[in-house]
């Protein structure tokens, strides 16, 4: 039997749309009906499922579970958590795929799937192929089963294997009710130090604030609590729990690059020369920092899966991204994992000597930024106004890194413009080293933009 997908839920790095309106029970069974056809047509037969707790979830995961049985799968049913702990299971299992019901960060009535097959990333062309399957009705045929494998104990313990820390510290974390909190909860029970864990029930309304740790409001708990408790350091985790958030013992937010600097420097001294990997986004206070740290800093494209990819194709051992995905291939399994990055941020924390991380953050260069700047812009015009802007700053002699649309380098620092992979809308940053130099790449970017007949927001 045939099925087709509503055409806006087929993404780039995952499957998502809006429960009852255009993702439904039917759609998770297809899903798992060509998912499973793929894994059979590949001599496989075992996929991990994993949930989150959206009020959608386990509903999604028990119709995903019958399509996967009926291709002749065997499903292993990890549980509720988050979805690097679908990603860990998937690993430590063998299993030839996995399947997370997720809305990640999105608003409550979302949700939808994220996927790895045969140990790694599936996206873009793989997800198309899904569609393309179920517009066929292509399905293998067969009779799977079922084993329920609750793994939280295991990737709980698999966490805390890697905690290095001397010292106790004072940490507070903020689960923001999202998929994290159970798997939280256990952390600061076998973490040494004092722990303090906001909104750790798992409650897929988010009544407190969204799970969003990229959004300065929604940490705005998690800081006050920081300074309350006189913590070390805050930790915040996005809604699936593959983003993570910090603040320093000042109260202040780190950003992801931030984050990452502070962790490249703590592995080079056991990887000297290892390649380090941001995405476009990124500072140029990382780059210039790995470098000086005596790593090879790699700029990538935005985008987890393709971070994933490239972390493969280049053999380094750490890459993350602005949003807070963070990925460790040194020591462990290469995916992005905001608890195990946050176990490693602690274990840094607590060997510092003679040093907060509030004191280490203002080491870092300071420059001035804008936030990321999102606008809206129809898909079928994104990617041809890039292009655009690209090939009039090319007949201008620009300096342009075209590896994730457009990144111009000044000599007042550096301006972004690219399109988004899964919405319709550009997304642009600019950085400087003065508050001059900012407005002057914001103008820059701005008349670019007009021509295109595009404006940028306020």
């Amino acid at each position: 039997m045939t099925h087709s997908f509503h055409p806006t839920i087929l993404r780039e790095y995952d499957i998502r749309g809006i429960v009852g309106e255009t993702l439904f029970a039917a759609d998770a069974r297809a899903i798992g009906q060509a998912f499973g056809s793929r894994v059979r047509q590949a001599g496989g037969s075992v996929v991990c499922v994993g949930w989150d707790g959206r009020l959608s979830s386990l509903e999604l995961a028990g119709a995903l579970t019958e399509g996967l049985m009926s291709t002749g799968c065997t499903v292993r049913r990890v549980g509720r958590g988050p979805t690097p702990m679908l990603y860990y299971a998937a690993k430590v299992r063998d299993a030839d795929g996995g399947i997370m019901v997720t809305g990640s960060h999105n608003p409550p009535t979302h949700n939808g799937f994220k996927m790895v097959f045969q140990g790694k990333p599936f996206f873009g062309a793989d997800i198309r192929g899904l569609g393309e399957i179920a517009a066929a009705g292509n399905f293998a045929q067969g009779q799977g089963g079922v084993v329920e494998d609750d793994i939280r104990l295991e990737y709980c313990d698999r966490l805390v294997q890697d905690w290095d820390g001397k010292r106790e510290l004072r940490v507070v974390w903020d689960c923001g009710n999202g998929a994290a909190g159970e798997i939280t909860e256990m952390l600061a029970k076998k973490l040494p130090g004092r722990h303090t864990v906001l909104f750790g029930e798992i409650d897929g309304r988010f009544p407190n604030h969204h799970p969003d740790p990229t959004e300065p409001h929604n940490l705005r708990a998690l800081q006050d609590a920081v300074l309350f408790e006189r913590a070390d350091i805050g930790i915040a985790f996005d809604g699936d729990g593959d983003r993570i958030g910090v603040i320093d013992n000042e109260g202040r937010i780190l950003w992801g690059d931030q984050i990452l600097v502070i962790l490249a420097e703590d592995l080079l001294k056991t990887r000297p020369g290892a390649t380090i990997i941001a995405d476009v986004k990124a500072s140029q206070v990382f780059f210039e920092e790995v470098a000086r740290m005596g790593g090879k800093p790699v700029m990538g494209r935005t985008g987890h899966s393709l971070i994933k990819t490239q972390m493969v194709e280049l053999g380094a051992p750490l890459a993350g991204e602005m949003s807070g995905h963070i990925f460790f291939a040194d020591r462990y399994y290469g995916f992005d994992d905001a608890l195990y990055a946050a176990i490693r941020l602690l274990g840094i924390v607590s060997r510092m000597e003679r040093q907060t991380l509030g004191a280490r953050r203002d080491k870092l260069p300071h420059m001035v930024n804008t936030p990321e700047m999102r606008f809206d812009c129809a898909d079928e015009r994104k990617f041809a106004v890039i292009d655009e802007v690209k090939d009039r700053l090319d007949s201008e002699g620009a300096k342009v890194n075209s590896i994730d649309g457009v990144r111009v380098d000044t000599a007042d620092g550096w301006w972004l413009l690219r399109a988004s992979n899964t919405q319709a809308v550009l997304v642009a940053r600019c950085e400087a080293k003065s508050v001059e130099g900012l407005k002057r790449l914001r103008a820059a970017l701005e008349a670019q933009l007009a021509k295109s007949a595009v404006t940028l927001p306020g």
